[in-house]
């Protein structure tokens, strides 16, 4: 059974979801504040679960998120921990996370890894190889700067 591309237009409390299996790219924009949160990430996880059985040598995880509550958090610790348990021996995961210029110029390596530190420690020991690409927007979400973290 061919996996089919998942799309969701955004709302005031949910993101842009655009899940492509034949490009590897998997992207949430927005703001994630659902009133219930199993209700739209349940069956992205059920898909991503999916893709990780047949995936690209390469998958983009773009989270661009604005906001999002502790809820979704959960969510997407659960889906980067299948996509970290992709069991193609040469698969590359990147982790694309998208800040405020601000936030990101304050931002020092260490202080990067110290905030991701508890969705490292979900996923334990990944078996893809897994790099975290950060990047700086305007308030347009225009990228400004970009830095890369391997993990």
């Amino acid at each position: 059974m061919e996996l089919k591309n998942i799309y969701i237009e955004s709302t005031v409390k949910t993101p842009q979801i655009d899940l492509n299996h034949l490009t590897g790219e998997l992207i949430l924009s927005g703001r994630s504040i659902p009133e219930n949160a199993a209700d739209l990430y349940d069956q992205v996880l059920k898909w991503v679960n999916q893709y990780a059985k047949d995936p690209r040598h390469t998958t983009n995880l773009r989270l661009n998120l604005e906001y999002f509550n502790t809820a979704s958090s959960i969510w997407l610790a659960k889906i980067v921990k299948v996509l970290c348990a992709i069991k193609e021996p040469e698969a590359t995961l990147i982790i694309h996370l998208y800040f405020n210029i601000e936030e990101f110029d304050s931002m020092e390596v260490e202080d990067l890894k110290d905030a991701l530190s508890p969705i490292i420690d979900m996923v334990g020991t990944p078996t893809v190889s897994l790099g975290i690409k950060i990047y700086g927007t305007d308030e347009n979400g225009e990228i400004l700067k970009e830095s890369m973290v391997l993990i």
